[in-house]
């Protein structure tokens, strides 16, 4: 029971953090359910962790959809692509060593603290449509960051935005609503996948949901209450990543 009730905080923990600063904060699901929750394979660890992903992402992508945010066709050809990378990406991690995998997530948790100290830019441009033209580019592009959000077990919506601004040329903000199917389908694959090799413990998936409904609706007004300080609060959230990550890091090594 005690394992259940610390998903449920893990969950709600990581869901207040993406909604009061966005993309990121998912990352942080391994590490909870490693040395908060006491799941003692990183492979389950992950493999928990993405479905949580999924489902946190498919809850945003509900309003974001509502609001008419989100670009369908390129979200859908780039979600595809994605989902056949994801795929591969998440075979080749399940035949590596956990505590080696987990050396590799660390260095991936930096990656993503560092593209949160980034600011992002909020460009005014005409939003694309697709085309003919445009569609290997974002087919590429796809299955590029699917692969890597199957690997290590992540929503990848850092790399999702700039992929699909890149690939298409629509704006930050669009990119973000439209990332969120992307991100939806590469945890869903990647928790399928790790399914089958049986990586997966539905009672702390559904723990982590439960806590991730709550920690979201807990987060929405503390996130408009932010304003400017969200920017600070952003960067002292990748500075959190970055410490999680040497201490990952440091476990790692010494479990090896």
């Amino acid at each position: 029971m005690i394992p259940l009730l610390l998903a449920v905080v893990s969950g709600g923990v990581v869901a207040l953090l993406l909604t009061l600063f966005g993309g990121g904060g998912s990352v942080l699901a391994v590490p909870l359910l490693l040395y908060v929750v006491g799941v003692a394979d990183p492979h389950i660890a992950i493999g928990v962790a993405a479905a949580g992903v999924a489902l946190n992402a498919l809850t945003a992508l509900a309003g974001h959809a509502r609001a008419g945010r989100v670009r369908w066709p390129c979200a859908t050809l780039f979600a595809t692509t994605g989902a056949a990378g994801a795929w591969v990406g998440s075979s080749l991690a399940k035949i590596i060593d956990g505590h080696q995998l987990l050396l590799i997530f660390a260095a991936a948790m930096a990656a993503v603290a560092i593209s949160m100290l980034r600011p992002g830019v909020a460009v005014v441009r005409a939003e694309p449509r697709l085309n003919w033209a445009m569609s290997p580019r974002v087919s590429v592009a796809g299955a590029g960051v699917g692969s890597a959000a199957g690997f290590f077990g992540i929503g990848g919506g850092f790399l999702v935005v700039p992929g699909l601004m890149a690939s298409t040329g629509m704006s930050l903000a669009t990119a973000q609503a439209t990332s969120l199917l992307s991100v939806a389908a590469f945890g869903a694959t990647t928790a399928g996948n790790y399914a089958l090799s049986g990586w997966i413990d539905p009672g702390l998936v559904a723990a982590m949901a439960v806590g991730g409904a709550v920690g979201t609706l807990a987060g929405l007004p503390l996130a408009r209450r932010l304003g400017a300080k969200a920017a600070l609060g952003r960067t002292l959230f990748a500075g959190l990543i970055l410490v999680v990550a040497v201490y990952v890091a440091f476990r790692a090594v010494v479990e090896l």
